[in-house]
């Protein structure tokens, strides 16, 4: 596992390069809030199969965090660009709620670059006018700054397994304390980005195999990501008994269990 630089057209991105010699590539984007490195138990079951990088998308983790630049066509942008640096195409392309969003966005405007995807745990339904907005007031109540690691964990252990382990790897430590990596205006930014419209149309363009995937107990409603495999020309729907939102890292043995013979079996 090592860390890459990735110099795009208008942004510098870090990324993890977990290895792996296989043909295509594989591409991992985690959702808002996180990071690359919360993949690494996913890639680790990945790399015998894929050579597997996994993206901190702009404004996350260590890649570069401009003031006014996280619309779709942002994301989407640099998605693509960094497949073609890095000679992934045509990739599979696992992405986790934001990141998900990501992923078939690109495989519906790039099919030359995407093989396949993977949606965990996102909707197509995605319209909300008021979601940076609470994505704000949720930022603001938190009490920053952590004083350990431990506290971190304590904060968001609130009934999603591992969310405070999630949580933890996305901080930072300064000397009075743990922040997180990203800057909260960002975030918001952000979310008002996946949140603008609803995304059946780009959905709809996807022609490669995609999987929908749902944590059952997640909050993401259940019949619009059913609807979403039933719209896809080559969609398939599972569902991972007992996950929350962050499938893959609440439920990573069922989450394998569901996502290896998809891939595997391309």
């Amino acid at each position: 596992m090592k860390r890459l630089w990735i110099q795009l057209n208008d942004i510098r991105l870090a990324a993890i390069d977990f290895g792996g010699e296989g043909k295509p590539g594989l591409l991992l984007l985690h959702g808002t809030f996180g990071r690359a490195t919360t993949w690494q138990n996913t890639a680790s079951w990945l790399t015998p199969h894929f050579h597997v990088i996994a993206l901190d998308q702009r404004g996350h983790g260590w890649s570069e965090k401009p003031e006014q630049a996280y619309t779709r066509d942002h994301y989407v942008n640099d998605a693509a660009q960094a497949i073609r640096l890095l000679d992934l195409a045509p990739a599979v392309v696992i992405g986790h709620s934001m990141g998900a969003l990501n992923a078939w966005v690109v495989a519906a405007r790039h099919p030359e670059l995407v093989r396949a995807v993977v949606v965990e745990d996102m909707t197509a339904a995605n319209a909300s006018p008021d979601a940076g907005e609470g994505v704000r007031r949720w930022l603001a109540s938190w009490p920053l700054p952590f004083p350990s690691l431990a506290s971190v964990k304590e904060f968001f252990d609130w009934g999603e397994p591992n969310l405070g382990d999630y949580f933890q790897e996305i901080m930072r430590e300064q000397p009075d304390g743990y922040v997180p990596l990203f800057n909260p205006e960002h975030m918001v930014q952000t979310s008002n980005g996946v949140h603008d419209r609803d995304y059946w149309e780009e959905l709809e363009q996807v022609q490669c195999p995609t999987l929908v995937v749902k944590g059952s107990e997640s909050e993401s409603v259940r019949e619009e990501l059913q609807e979403m495999a039933r719209r896809l020309p080559h969609g398939q729907y599972r569902e991972v008994a007992g996950a929350f939102h962050v499938v893959h890292y609440n439920q990573p043995e069922s989450w394998r269990a569901v996502i290896e013979p998809f891939v595997l079996g391309l």
